[in-house]
């Protein structure tokens, strides 16, 4: 891979500081982080199960053992498995406070090594953060007031309260279930789709697949611990095929805890597999944060 290290330019524009910290987690969260309203999931809305129900359990018989494997297979048939990525998406936003202006964040990843992360206004067509991230580190840039900050990756766990690790947060990003062990799960059929369960240390996760294509419709994480009560609702749509696998191009997102946070996202190009450049420098007119 050709990892080029060129000096940043200057002259940024101002850009509202209300908006920042709000922009860096959704960065950090990457590229989109929690949760909204199903666009096209009228339908699959009816097949989710409510908070409670991720303890269904699959009876015992030669056809449950046979839908349990098939499951078990498709998960591991659609699970996108890559070299490299790259992205452009476009990011509509909105908290407690209301909407925020759009954002377009454009994405390079080299698997288990290294995400960089552009974050760009499009109010004002300029650059607003970068990011490097290394499976043990954060690189912040914020190019708006000129700062650099120097963390650990237990930073995104700090800005977003959610347990991310490196790989669970390339998933995010790609599209795979996180906080899902596919070691460990229960299966229930209903009309037109699959409800998997599984129960991790920090969440339990009910995936709704379709029956029709066997693709990934929503994901629902609920929290174990009933006192943080956290809730994540995934949805997945516009799925096209990149060769090995389907990508869904449009993601729906909600998270709540004490706030909610909705995030859509629209990849607006995307590509695996290619040969990528990692543009990243420090100006040293930056002063540390």
């Amino acid at each position: 891979m050709k990892r080029n290290e060129p000096q940043e330019g200057s002259g940024i524009p101002a850009y509202k500081n209300r908006h920042m910290k709000s922009v860096a987690s959704i960065l950090l969260f990457c590229s989109a982080l929690f949760f909204v309203q199903c666009r096209s999931g009228r339908a699959i809305t009816k097949a989710i199960a409510p908070r409670d129900t991720t303890g269904i359990v699959i009876k015992s018989g030669p056809d449950s053992i046979s839908l349990y494997n098939a499951v078990k297979a498709n998960l591991r048939k659609n699970y996108i498995n890559y070299r490299t990525f790259s992205a452009k998406i476009k990011l509509e936003v909105e908290d407690s406070k209301g909407k925020k202006p759009d954002l377009v964040a454009n994405i390079r990843m080299i698997k288990d090594s290294v995400i960089w992360i552009s974050i760009s206004a499009t109010i004002l067509n300029v650059e607003v953060f970068r990011v490097y991230i290394h499976p043990d580190s954060v690189v912040l840039l914020n190019k708006q007031e000129h700062t650099v900050q120097y963390r650990s990756l237990d930073y995104l766990q700090e800005i977003t309260d959610i347990p991310f690790d490196f790989k669970t947060l390339q998933d995010l990003i790609v599209g795979n279930p996180v906080f899902f062990d596919s070691n460990n799960i229960n299966v229930r059929r209903t009309e037109g789709y699959m409800l998997v369960s599984s129960l991790g240390k920090e969440f339990k996760n009910l995936l709704t697949i379709s029956v029709a294509d066997s693709l990934m419709q929503h994901s629902k994480l609920d929290d174990l611990d009933v006192t943080r009560n956290r809730t994540a609702d995934f949805t997945y749509d516009d799925y096209t095929n990149s060769g090995d696998f389907s990508f869904s191009t449009y993601r729906e997102i909600i998270a709540t805890e004490k706030n909610k946070l909705d995030v859509r996202m629209n990849f607006k190009q995307f590509e695996f597999n290619k040969e990528l450049s990692m543009t990243f420098s420090v100006p040293k007119n930056y002063k540390k944060n």
